[in-house]
Protein backbone atom coordinates (compact mmCIF):
# COMPACT_ATOMS: atom_id res chain seq x y z
CA UNK A 1 0.00 0.00 0.00
CA UNK A 2 1.37 3.41 -0.93
CA UNK A 3 1.81 6.11 1.71
CA UNK A 4 -1.01 8.11 0.11
CA UNK A 5 -3.31 5.07 0.31
CA UNK A 6 -2.26 4.45 3.90
CA UNK A 7 -3.02 8.09 4.74
CA UNK A 8 -6.54 7.60 3.39
CA UNK A 9 -7.09 4.15 4.90
CA UNK A 10 -5.51 4.37 8.38
CA UNK A 11 -4.26 7.74 9.56
CA UNK A 12 -2.78 6.37 12.79
CA UNK A 13 -0.65 3.82 10.94
CA UNK A 14 0.37 6.52 8.48
CA UNK A 15 1.62 8.75 11.33
CA UNK A 16 3.62 5.87 12.84
CA UNK A 17 5.14 5.01 9.48
CA UNK A 18 6.00 8.62 8.67
CA UNK A 19 7.64 9.12 12.07
CA UNK A 20 9.68 5.94 11.54
CA UNK A 21 10.76 7.13 8.07
CA UNK A 22 11.74 10.58 9.39
CA UNK A 23 13.92 8.99 12.06
CA UNK A 24 15.42 6.63 9.52
CA UNK A 25 16.28 9.58 7.24
CA UNK A 26 17.87 11.37 10.19
CA UNK A 27 20.02 8.32 11.01
CA UNK A 28 21.23 8.18 7.42
CA UNK A 29 22.26 11.80 7.66
CA UNK A 30 20.04 13.11 4.90
CA UNK A 31 21.47 16.53 4.22
CA UNK A 32 18.39 18.70 4.67
CA UNK A 33 18.16 21.40 7.35
CA UNK A 34 15.18 19.80 9.09
CA UNK A 35 14.59 19.18 12.78
CA UNK A 36 14.15 15.45 12.19
CA UNK A 37 13.45 14.28 15.74
CA UNK A 38 10.93 17.00 16.53
CA UNK A 39 9.24 16.48 13.16
CA UNK A 40 8.91 12.77 13.95
CA UNK A 41 7.52 13.62 17.41
CA UNK A 42 4.96 16.00 15.94
CA UNK A 43 3.81 13.48 13.34
CA UNK A 44 3.44 10.83 16.06
CA UNK A 45 1.48 13.25 18.21
CA UNK A 46 -1.06 13.61 15.39
CA UNK A 47 -1.82 9.91 15.72
CA UNK A 48 -1.91 10.08 19.50
CA UNK A 49 -4.48 12.87 19.30
CA UNK A 50 -6.89 10.47 17.57
CA UNK A 51 -6.39 8.04 20.46
CA UNK A 52 -7.02 10.78 23.02
CA UNK A 53 -10.15 11.88 21.17
CA UNK A 54 -11.45 8.30 21.06
CA UNK A 55 -10.80 7.95 24.81
CA UNK A 56 -12.70 11.20 25.39
CA UNK A 57 -15.66 9.99 23.33
CA UNK A 58 -15.73 6.64 25.16
CA UNK A 59 -15.56 8.43 28.53
CA UNK A 60 -18.47 10.68 27.59
CA UNK A 61 -20.54 7.71 26.43
CA UNK A 62 -19.89 5.82 29.67
CA UNK A 63 -20.74 8.86 31.79
CA UNK A 64 -24.06 9.40 30.06
CA UNK A 65 -24.99 5.71 29.95
CA UNK A 66 -24.45 5.57 33.71
CA UNK A 67 -26.67 8.59 34.20
CA UNK A 68 -29.36 7.09 31.97
CA UNK A 69 -29.16 3.80 33.84
CA UNK A 70 -29.02 5.07 37.42
CA UNK A 71 -30.63 8.51 37.49
CA UNK A 72 -34.26 8.91 38.38
CA UNK A 73 -34.33 12.38 36.84
CA UNK A 74 -36.72 12.86 33.93
CA UNK A 75 -34.64 15.70 32.51
CA UNK A 76 -32.17 15.98 30.82
CA UNK A 77 -32.54 12.33 29.72
CA UNK A 78 -33.09 13.21 26.06
CA UNK A 79 -29.93 15.33 26.15
CA UNK A 80 -27.96 12.42 27.63
CA UNK A 81 -29.25 10.11 24.88
CA UNK A 82 -28.34 12.65 22.21
CA UNK A 83 -24.85 13.00 23.68
CA UNK A 84 -24.40 9.21 23.61
CA UNK A 85 -25.58 9.03 19.98
CA UNK A 86 -23.35 11.94 18.90
CA UNK A 87 -20.32 10.56 20.74
CA UNK A 88 -20.84 7.10 19.26
CA UNK A 89 -20.93 8.56 15.77
CA UNK A 90 -17.76 10.54 16.41
CA UNK A 91 -16.04 7.44 17.82
CA UNK A 92 -17.04 5.44 14.74
CA UNK A 93 -15.64 8.14 12.46
CA UNK A 94 -12.34 8.11 14.36
CA UNK A 95 -12.19 4.31 14.08
CA UNK A 96 -13.02 4.52 10.38
CA UNK A 97 -10.19 7.00 9.75
CA UNK A 98 -7.74 5.10 11.97
CA UNK A 99 -8.89 1.45 12.00
CA UNK A 100 -5.76 0.33 13.84
CA UNK A 101 -7.17 2.13 16.90
CA UNK A 102 -9.75 -0.67 17.13
CA UNK A 103 -7.02 -2.71 18.86
CA UNK A 104 -6.85 -0.04 21.58
CA UNK A 105 -10.58 -0.02 22.33
CA UNK A 106 -10.49 -2.61 25.16
CA UNK A 107 -7.72 -0.67 26.92
CA UNK A 108 -9.53 2.65 26.38
CA UNK A 109 -12.73 1.15 27.79
CA UNK A 110 -10.84 -0.04 30.86
CA UNK A 111 -9.20 3.38 31.32
CA UNK A 112 -12.47 5.24 30.91
CA UNK A 113 -14.34 2.90 33.24
CA UNK A 114 -11.65 3.13 35.89
CA UNK A 115 -11.04 6.87 35.67
CA UNK A 116 -14.23 8.55 34.54
CA UNK A 117 -17.24 6.42 35.54
CA UNK A 118 -16.64 7.42 39.14
CA UNK A 119 -17.33 11.09 38.27
CA UNK A 120 -20.80 10.28 36.93
CA UNK A 121 -21.58 8.17 39.97
CA UNK A 122 -20.36 10.86 42.38
CA UNK A 123 -22.63 13.33 40.61
CA UNK A 124 -25.61 11.01 41.07
CA UNK A 125 -24.70 10.39 44.72
CA UNK A 126 -24.31 14.13 45.30
CA UNK A 127 -27.79 14.77 43.91
CA UNK A 128 -29.27 12.01 46.08
CA UNK A 129 -30.15 9.83 43.10
CA UNK A 130 -27.87 6.95 43.99
CA UNK A 131 -26.94 5.38 47.30
CA UNK A 132 -23.19 5.59 47.85
CA UNK A 133 -23.09 1.93 48.91
CA UNK A 134 -23.86 0.93 45.28
CA UNK A 135 -20.85 2.74 43.77
CA UNK A 136 -18.37 -0.15 44.03
CA UNK A 137 -20.94 -2.64 42.74
CA UNK A 138 -21.64 -0.49 39.69
CA UNK A 139 -17.95 0.19 39.05
CA UNK A 140 -17.36 -3.56 39.27
CA UNK A 141 -19.65 -4.13 36.27
CA UNK A 142 -18.16 -1.99 33.49
CA UNK A 143 -19.97 -1.66 30.19
CA UNK A 144 -18.88 -3.88 27.32
CA UNK A 145 -17.51 -2.60 24.02
CA UNK A 146 -20.82 -3.40 22.34
CA UNK A 147 -22.77 -1.49 25.00
CA UNK A 148 -20.52 1.55 24.67
CA UNK A 149 -19.98 1.68 20.91
CA UNK A 150 -23.06 -0.22 19.72
CA UNK A 151 -26.67 0.87 19.85
CA UNK A 152 -27.41 -0.27 23.42
CA UNK A 153 -29.25 1.90 25.93
CA UNK A 154 -30.03 0.92 29.53
CA UNK A 155 -33.79 1.10 28.93
CA UNK A 156 -33.56 -1.49 26.15
CA UNK A 157 -34.25 0.96 23.35
CA UNK A 158 -31.89 1.51 20.48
Amino acid sequence: MSTAELYDEDFLLWTKEQARLLREAAERGVNLPLDWENLAEEVESLGRSDRRELRSRISTIIEHLLKLEHSSAREPREGWRNTVDRSRREAKLILKESPSLQHDVPELLDEASANFAEFALRDLIGRGELDESRQEEILGRPYTEDQVLGGWFPDGSA
